[in-house]
């Protein structure tokens, strides 16, 4: 799962997690509740509620087996999504629906092109007010 930063990977992470029954509860990214993702291990994403550090995991849906790398999104940590970009069979480029394509996002795109990735485009948060889904498709195809 790969995007720009604050696009929501982490927390579709946690929420994937949670409905495959791989955990038991849903946390959030800042850990507000003193928990945190649990994608985030490290004291310090925890506390600025940021990835760091590519995480993997699995999830079993239904027959399926999805080995999950929840990747950084700041542009300081791309050798992070690099590494993971070069194990991995597919992926998911997450995009805001507020903040639509993003530099970075551009900048994973190309770096699953690099590397012969197939993707999916994950339009996330459309429950935000300004939330354009149509708009982040139209960037998409632009």
């Amino acid at each position: 799962i790969s995007a720009h930063i604050d696009s929501g990977k982490t927390t579709l992470t946690e929420r994937i997690l949670f409905y495959t029954g791989r955990i038991s509860s849903i946390h959030e990214v800042r850990g507000k509740d003193g928990v945190g993702a649990k994608m985030d291990s490290m004291e310090l994403e925890r506390e600025k509620g940021i990835t760091i550090q590519s995480a993997a995991t699995y999830a079993h849906w239904g027959r399926h087996s999805i080995n999950i790398i929840d990747t950084p999104g700041h542009v300081d940590f791309t050798i992070e999504v690099e590494r993971a970009l070069r194990v991995l069979d597919g992926a998911v480029l997450v995009l805001c629906s507020v903040g639509g394509v993003q530099s970075q996002s551009i900048t994973v795109d190309r770096q699953m092109r690099r590397y012969g990735v197939p993707r999916l485009a994950f339009v996330n948060k459309l429950d935000r007010a300004g939330a354009a889904p149509a708009a982040v498709v139209q960037q998409l195809r632009d």
